[in-house]
This record gives structure tokens, C-alpha cells and sequence, in this order.
């Protein structure tokens, strides 16, 4: 992200496509895993006995007394688990491979970025898209392009449309981006916004559940349950108008 606000604080256009895997941590093929592992010499240690474990598992589903038949598991990574998102790493770790543009992962949160100031950057987006999506299909995954989003930066952005299997990606002036509302002109009022009434809902429940008012009580919970809303990621949305620090403060 901060490449593209570089970007366009030097006056330059940047499409930004948030692509969205259909259950991306259960799609994840346990036979390819470890072939992931293999090219990137991590089949010693935890990450060899995990591969081994998974040959052969099988599962079934419980409701009171009732049990369904075995079946083979055939994908998933753990959910949940500090595991499972280090694992659909390794699992996309070559999903950039010929990729030109910007591509930029955070689990199962992938975006794909690029300057637009001459038509050449929209082709190199759309070439890249198409890349993705055969990616996906080697890798037996389905891109939800109902989810995926374009957000278009920039003053003079003309608002290319791309596509993406049989369909075009809609466009959105705000999107949001590891819990942080970014907006196609870079403001950060929606984000301030978001986040004081995320404090501000913590707060009432705090007064309507908490009968004592002492220091010693309500700072604590303040600390623990308010805080990290007001603080999260930031040195990336800090305010920067005065309504928007009054807001938040």
C-alpha cells in the first residue's frame, strides 16, 4: 500500500484488483502441499512429519449419535490455527511466477496492483489476471469474481474495466484492505469513522455491563476492549483533518 500511495501522490493512476478464493483454506489440495515443500526444501522437521500425516487421512462427520460414512480428505489446511495460514502460504508460494505487475498476499488475502497511466498498464493487469485464473484452475481453486473488486486511484484514474473468467470485476469507489477502509482517493475519513463507532459500540457495553465506575475498573477494560480499535494499523490511517481527530479522540 504504500507503494501505490507513493504512486499517486506523484499524480500517477493505480488499479488495485482484490481477488477473493472461493473457501481458499479447504480448497487447498493436500497432494500439491507437499510437492510446495519439496521445491522449497522444507520437507525435514515438522513440516516432512505433517506431509507424512497426511497420507491417507480420513474423516467423518459426528451430529449426537449419528456418524457418517469415511471419507478420504483430499484438501484443507487447519483452520483456526497459527498453522494453517503458514501452510496456504507455502500452498500459493508460486502464484506470482511470471506475474509483472504488483501482487501482493497476506494468507488468503490477495491483491493485484499496477500503474495505469498508459493503456499498457491495463493489459499487463489483465494479462496477469488471466495468469491467476489458470493458476487457480491447475490448483483445483475458484476465484468468486461476484467478490473481487477494482479500486481505481488516482485523479485522472479513467476506470478501466477488467475481466476475470466470464465475468467483469466490479468497481468500488472504497474498499477494505486487511480491515483498513481505503478509499479511491486515498482519504482515510471512512476509516477514522469506522473505527470510533467500533470504539464508541465497546463503550456502551462497557456502561451497560459494568456497574462500577472506579479507575481501577474501567481503565483496564478500556485498555483491553476500546484501545485496540483506535489503534490497529494506525501509522497507515492516522487522521489528519481536524473532524477527524475530533472524531476520534
Amino acid at each position: 500500500m504504500q507503494n501505490v500511495s507513493v504512486s499517486v501522490q506523484s499524480s500517477s493512476s493505480t488499479d488495485v484488483i482484490y481477488l477473493d478464493f472461493c473457501k481458499a483454506f479447504g480448497a487447498s489440495s493436500t497432494t500439491s502441499l507437499p510437492l510446495n515443500w519439496r521445491d522449497m526444501d522444507l520437507m525435514d522437521g515438522l513440516f516432512g512429519e505433517y506431509g507424512i500425516g497426511m497420507d491417507g487421512c480420513i474423516q467423518r462427520v459426528v451430529v449426537n449419535s449419528s456418524m457418517s460414512r469415511w471419507r478420504s480428505v483430499s484438501s484443507g489446511v487447519p483452520h483456526g490455527s497459527v498453522l494453517g495460514p503458514v501452510l496456504f502460504n507455502i500452498f500459493v508460494n508460486i502464484i506470482d511466477s511470471g506475474i509483472k505487475c504488483t501482487l501482493s498476499r497476506f494468507a488468503d488475502d490477495t491483491k493485484l496492483s499496477g500503474a495505469v497511466d498508459m493503456p499498457e498498464g491495463w493489459d499487463a493487469i489483465q494479462r496477469d489476471l488471466d495468469k491467476l485464473e489458470k493458476w487457480a484452475h491447475v490448483k483445483f481453486m475458484r476465484i468468486n469474481v461476484a467478490k473481487c473488486k477494482g479500486l481505481h486511484l488516482g485523479w485522472s484514474n479513467l476506470q478501466h474495466q477488467y475481466r476475470l473468467q466470464d465475468g467483469w470485476i466490479e468497481s468500488s469507489p472504497i474498499e477494505r484492505d486487511l480491515r483498513v477502509l481505503v478509499e479511491e482517493k486515498l482519504g482515510m475519513s471512512w476509516q477514522c469513522a469506522l473505527a470510533a463507532q467500533k470504539a464508541s459500540h465497546i463503550l456502551g457495553c462497557i456502561e451497560s455491563s459494568v456497574t462500577s465506575r472506579s479507575r481501577e475498573v474501567i481503565l483496564p477494560l478500556c485498555s483491553a476492549l476500546v484501545r485496540p480499535h483506535l489503534e490497529y494499523c494506525v501509522q497507515l490511517w492516522g487522521p489528519q483533518h481536524r473532524k477527524d481527530m475530533e472524531l476520534v479522540e
